[in-house]
């Protein structure tokens, strides 16, 4: 018979395990149809290139979870391809490997990320597909020495 603490600690082992999977929920398989239909949305778009196999990608997946918990990016429809059996959808979307993050924003392409699992570089990347993009929040990179009084 199982002990009241077993069960306890199995429960608490089997959510931490399952943590990674549950990033960005609610991602649909790749097509050119789901990924016209999400760009056209108007949401902002989440493309995860994933494997299974990835040691990578599951880091990856935990940092997204964690950042999916604060509801900033709530407003991402996430659109995931196998890396391993979707070779047309690695070929249209020019993704050479596993772990690639590609964000846009319509059917602009706004950055990418290809095997980084920092937080502050996800972070970065899923916030410039919020940005409102009216023109008048651009930044401009004034020249050493240029306006100097």
């Amino acid at each position: 018979m199982l002990s009241r603490r077993t069960v306890l600690a199995t429960l608490a082992l089997s959510s931490i395990l399952s943590l990674p999977t549950l990033a960005f929920s609610g991602s649909i398989k790749y097509s050119p149809q789901a990924l016209s239909t999400a760009q056209k949305s108007g949401k902002p778009v989440l493309v995860e290139v994933t494997a299974p196999w990835c040691p990578t990608c599951k880091a990856q997946k935990a940092v997204m979870a964690e950042l999916e918990t604060t509801g900033k990016y709530k407003s991402y429809a996430t659109i995931e391809v196998d890396f391993d059996t979707q070779k047309d959808a690695l070929k249209a979307l020019n993704a050479n490997m596993q772990s690639t993050l590609i964000v846009f924003k319509g059917d602009k392409e706004m950055g990418r990320l290809v095997g980084d699992t920092k937080k502050a570089s996800i972070e970065a990347l899923l916030a410039k597909a919020l940005l409102h993009h009216c023109g008048c929040h651009q930044t401009y990179i004034r020249p050493p020495g240029a306006f100097n009084l």
